[in-house]
């Protein structure tokens, strides 16, 4: 039995379906994300969407679906399906779907009549091109199949209008055609294992309607222009491919070039599998570098979430090389940063504070996994770039104060992971001496002074950790046993967040076990859902607990109570720093809820967000890089934890 497989009775009821999406990419920044039910219901949607650097960072949807026909005795029986203007959804092709497998890649199988066909979809790596194969298991007539290829040629977020600017020139190519619609763009190839008739039909296709951008309060309604329609007769037991790229292939290849490309893949016959599939999905290779994308539709290279995931997007499932080319590229930008003041150009954010604390913390995590000599050979040298950067006091974002404590000044602009703005302000405005800048910074010192051992370095950076360690705990823990966010002079907010549970989790921690149980406790007590740790407790002031609304009420929202499942992470070291190995089937029992996404929002994926309260619904990008690393971070963790 398949792991992900969605039966006859759920596909054609939509209600339950057309919320369910999938996600599939190429690991070279192209994609393809529809629903189950091949129904797009988000203008990010494509079969075959791509990153095109001559029109900027942004993806464009090129190929938007592939609408299939089956005739039978010259009846039609059209499998597609699109939601209209008004919310009309035609032709409801989801009717005749009796199954829908997501083990190794996405498989439909429909019925019409005595007709059985199965439709399975494939991204070949590291190249913009995306195969289709069709199997005509069954039928008692001669078939034939229509296909209607439906073209966008547009960023993936905006939407297209019926215009007469497009190119309608339609060249025939081996066993296909190419299109190119407007200047810029790349010329999409559409090819077929088997030679087809070709009939050129242009015709503008109105009002595609996309519920999702519908409830984001974005717009959501556009044209899309179909050239005209191929034609191939298929007999029992045989298979058609369908290949769209960004370059003419042969089309005898396309049998070999599938079966290659499927024997790699990862079945996803289990949450594990199903998490590593994910994350491999946010994997990145370019010529000059790779890089892990934030997440999808709408991800970037975010250089936070870079060092956040790496350790669960690559350790965690035993990618040493992937970690060190991936470290290495992003590394490489924060050390130009520091030494000539320069962004990257590639890499979002990598002058943010925080990132250098979280670059550290994933050197941490691979020294644990490969060992400190390992570690020691080929990152100190970067890691001491890093904190005699910050101890100099040439971080522009960022100061140690008279404590060895880190502050900074987030009042206008947010320097944080809570980083939600409106207006050009912060949501939440945390400044000062936030707590998990300096838990970062103190487990940064001590892990550089073990890492260090038998140079000088190695005590200049414990005593730094030393001196800061009182005035942190003195600093952040308070009379009710929990640790205030951010302090800032006089200030100390009083909200309880998740950032203690950062503070918590770490290796190295300026509070003893005891104080650590207590922050525990109302961490678990405030925060704790089966799908993460809420970003505010339900008790603090500004609670919004659901992800809803317009992009502006979205935005109140975003770090104000929606849980975050990457928090687990954290949650999970502190719960098992404290408990030990009674703390293992708990922690193990948590990581249920997870697992119960599988099957929804975007299946074998985990979603940027959920809402704070019952029934914990997820929101924001379907899926989410951080989130995905490190649950499997937390597998890991579980499995060494009974291991040793």
């Amino acid at each position: 039995m398949s792991y992900l497989k969605f039966d006859k009775n759920l596909m054609i009821n939509l209600e339950q379906s057309l919320p369910k999406e999938m996600l599939r990419t190429n690991q070279s920044g192209a994609y393809h994300c529809t629903t189950i039910v091949d129904c797009n219901t988000r203008k990010q949607h494509g079969l075959l969407v791509v990153p095109v650097p001559e029109l900027g960072n942004s993806w464009h949807v090129m190929l938007s679906s592939l609408d299939l026909t089956v005739y039978q005795h010259g009846a039609p029986f059209n499998l597609a399906l699109h939601r209209y203007r008004g919310g009309v959804m035609s032709p409801n092709g989801h009717k005749y779907i009796r199954e829908f497998d997501c083990e190794s890649v996405p498989r439909t199988t429909y019925r019409v009549g005595g007709v059985i066909l199965t439709k399975e979809k494939i991204f070949i790596s590291n190249e913009n091109r995306i195969l289709i194969r069709y199997t005509l298991v069954e039928a008692n007539s001669p078939t034939t199949l229509r296909f209607r290829p439906v073209l966008a040629f547009r960023d993936a977020n905006e939407l297209c209008v019926e215009n007469n600017a497009i190119d309608q020139t339609i060249p025939e190519i081996n066993n296909g055609v190419s299109a190119c619609l407007y200047p810029g763009y790349p010329r999409l190839y559409m090819q077929f294992s088997h030679k087809p008739t070709w009939t050129y039909e242009p015709n503008w296709y109105n009002g595609f309607e996309y519920v999702k951008d519908l409830e984001r309060g974005v717009p959501y309604c556009e044209d899309l222009w179909v050239p005209g329609y191929f034609e191939i007769p298929i007999k029992k037991g045989e298979s058609i491919i369908f290949s769209a790229g960004l370059s003419e292939v042969a089309p005898k290849s396309l049998a070999k070039m599938y079966e290659s490309e499927i024997a790699h893949r990862t079945c996803r016959t289990s949450f594990f599998n199903c998490l590593k599939n994910a994350v491999k999905q946010c994997y990145l290779n370019e010529k000059d570098g790779m890089y892990l994308i934030s997440g999808y539709p709408w991800g970037k290279i975010l250089a936070r979430n870079t060092f956040m995931a790496l350790p669960g997007a690559t350790i965690a499932i035993n990618h040493r090389e992937d970690f060190e080319r991936i470290a290495d590229t992003a590394i490489n930008a924060l050390r130009n940063f520091m030494a000539t003041g320069d962004t990257d150009k590639r890499i979002i954010g990598i002058d943010l504070p925080d990132v250098s604390l979280w670059a550290v913390w994933a050197l941490q995590q691979y020294a644990k996994a490969y060992g400190r000599d390992d570690a020691k050979a080929k990152y100190l040298p970067a890691v001491r770039q890093i904190l005699d950067y910050i101890i100099g006091q040439n971080h522009p974002f960022m100061k140690v104060d008279d404590n060895g404590m880190l502050v900074t000044d987030g009042n206008d602009k947010p320097m944080s992971w809570m980083n939600a703005s409106l207006g050009g302000r912060p949501v939440v405005a945390r400044t000062g001496l936030l707590v998990e800048f300096n838990a970062l910074w103190y487990n940064a010192l001590v892990f550089a002074s073990k890492l260090s051992e038998g140079t000088p370095d190695e005590e200049k950076y414990a005593a730094m950790a030393e001196r800061m360690a009182q005035p942190f705990v003195n600093t952040f823990l308070n009379d009710y046993g929990y640790l205030y966010d951010y302090v800032n002079g006089t200030y100390a907010d009083p909200s309880v967040r998740p950032n203690m549970a950062i503070a918590i989790g770490l290796d190295y921690s300026p509070l003893d076990r005891r104080q650590r149980k207590k922050v525990l406790d109302i961490v678990t007590r405030e925060l704790l859902t089966p799908k993460g740790l809420r970003t505010l407790s339900p008790k603090s002031y500004g609670y919004r607990p659901c992800y809803l609304g317009s992009p502006e009420e979205r935005e109140m929202a975003l770090h104000n109570g929606p849980a975050r499942p990457w928090l687990m992470g954290f949650y999970s070291d502190a719960y098992l720093k404290v408990f030990g190995m009674s703390g293992v089937s708990y922690v193990d029992r948590m990581l249920i809820g997870f697992e119960d996404e599988m099957t929804n929002g975007c299946i074998g994926s985990l979603s940027q967000l959920y809402d704070a309260n019952p029934p914990y619904t997820g929101r924001g990008a379907i899926s989410h890089v951080t989130n995905v690393a490190e649950v499997l971070r937390t597998l890991t963790t579980l499995k060494k934890f009974i291991m040793d």
